[in-house]
């Protein structure tokens, strides 16, 4: 009920005069793509994968020693207010201070990756036996505890975690080609949006094949390999000024009435504080308040919609009901769904549609509920049946799915965070979300408003999350805090 009431109150017009004809172009564009059209294309991936590997070993440094300390209050709020800023908008930040520099993508990634890495090697130690520090000796040191008591038990999904974060890390690290970093995003929001399919689709296929191929060369062995190649290869430092520096951290993100107080050194005059109200209640009511309905209203009708995808997907993707073949091509054709950022799904979607809502709740839907169907077939390929199956819909409704709804909306409340963290960014297509309006304040260089409208952001993203976990609570942390 809530789903429709969002899809009503949602702008889901169809703008396009001819989308069928938009969308012929694109598909032709994906039999015929040209692999050789784009320039730098070899350094473009290159780069994809290392801001995603730094930025991945960055935040593991970081966030596995803060995992050990995350029971600490303080640090748990740290932690969900970092995370709670997409990988974008802190990519806005860091340009204002380094540019076009590989510290902005990389610190980009590093930041709210650390944090996740942290809550969720929080969740996973506390699933961890401890019937081996009852056998360790008396004397035993606490580094030796902690890595033969608890550790060893929970390596096996601990790497597996960081495994998939770092599959999310390159789709990140595509998406940040959008703001102008040299991923192969910049190439692919260029071809798109000159209307160049056939040079575009070969750049998506090679991507989506990057990701789809991560067991074959992501090996452990491998990394230390590509973590220096990755240094190597990274684009040269420019030169950053300290004074500009300084500048942004002590100006220009504090509000307009408090600046030249501050560097001049005056008397705060009596009404600067009456101003600052005026400022912060305008940018509340002009800006947050319609930027908030926007997002929440484009978050719940995508969720419905995901819902409906995944419920769908893994129906057909169970040999037992579709058989074979036609599991295996769904499988498939999940995996491509999954791997492909929503940012790009919806940049096209908007080429075909025109610019509403509905292609973000497009694009949201199909990711997400791919990537939810993906994660409960595995679970369905576990699961036994009676003797007495029926290999029909009747079948599957009866036996199967009660088995497996519990997990599937479990996984769909965990997703919902990053389904709302998401909807922000979507905002930089022109949609009128958070996004929109934080966008538009960096692109006016008002970063102070910018700055508000990313608190706001990330204090709605935690209220949320704080619902959908008391909505629906699992004791298997250490399973569905994968789905993050």
């Amino acid at each position: 009920m809530v789903t429709l009431l969002c899809f009503y109150f949602a702008d889901t017009e169809v703008i396009a005069l001819d989308p069928w004809s938009e969308l012929l172009l694109i598909g032709k564009g994906f039999i015929a793509p040209d692999f050789f059209a784009t320039e730098y294309l070899v350094e473009a991936l290159w780069q994809t994968v290392s801001f995603a590997l730094l930025g991945v070993l960055i935040a593991l440094v970081c966030g596995a020693p803060l995992a050990l300390v995350y029971h600490k209050p303080y640090i748990a709020a740290m932690c969900a207010f970092i995370r709670s800023i997409h990988e974008i908008f802190w990519a806005l930040l860091f340009l204002q201070i380094f540019g076009l520099s590989p510290l902005t993508g990389i610190l980009a990634i590093a930041l709210p990756y650390g944090a996740t890495f942290a809550r969720v090697f929080s969740d996973i130690l506390q699933q961890a036996p401890t019937t081996t520090l009852q056998t360790l000796p008396y004397r035993t040191d606490r580094i030796s505890r902690y890595f033969y008591g608890r550790l060893a038990h929970v390596l096996v999904p601990v790497r597996a975690y960081v495994r998939y974060r770092f599959e999310c890390a390159l789709r990140s690290s595509a998406v940040l080609g959008f703001v102008g970093m040299p991923t192969l995003g910049f190439y692919l929001e260029t071809a798109f949006r000159q209307g160049h399919y056939h040079q575009g689709a070969a750049l998506l296929i090679l991507f989506i094949t990057l990701i789809g191929t991560i067991p074959y060369w992501c090996r452990v062995k491998a990394l230390p390999i590509y973590f220096v190649l990755a240094i190597w290869a990274l684009p040269e430092l420019p030169n950053i000024d300290g004074v500009l520096i300084w500048r942004f951290l002590s100006q220009d993100i504090l509000p307009p009435m408090f600046q030249n107080q501050v560097f001049q050194s005056q008397a705060l005059q009596s009404d600067v504080f009456s101003q600052f109200f005026d400022w912060i209640s305008k940018l509340l009511t002009e800006q947050a308040l319609p930027g908030i309905i926007a997002t929440l209203l484009l978050a719940f009708a995508a969720l419905g919609l995901s819902h409906i995808f995944a419920v769908i997907g893994s129906a057909i993707s169970d040999k037992r009901l579709s058989g074979g073949v036609i599991a295996g091509g769904n499988r498939l054709l999940l995996l491509i769904l999954r791997s492909v950022p929503e940012y790009i799904l919806a940049f096209v979607f908007m080429l075909l549609l025109g610019p509403s809502m509905l292609p973000a709740i497009l694009a949201l839907a199909i990711h997400n509920g791919a990537l939810i169907a993906y994660l409960t077939i595995r679970h369905v390929d576990n699961m036994a049946v009676s003797a007495h199956f029926i290999h029909r819909i009747d079948g599957y409704g009866y036996e199967v799915m009660p088995a497996i709804y519990p997990n599937m909306m479990a996984l769909l409340f965990y997703r919902f965070e990053v389904i709302l963290r998401e909807t922000a960014i979507l905002g930089m297509l022109g949609i009128a979300t958070l996004g929109f309006y934080i966008d538009s304040n960096f692109a006016e260089i008002r970063f102070n408003g910018a700055l508000v409208l990313m608190c706001v952001t990330a204090l709605v993203n935690i209220l949320v999350d704080i619902l959908s976990r008391r909505i629906l609570y699992s004791k298997d942390k250490s399973q569905l805090g994968c789905a993050h």
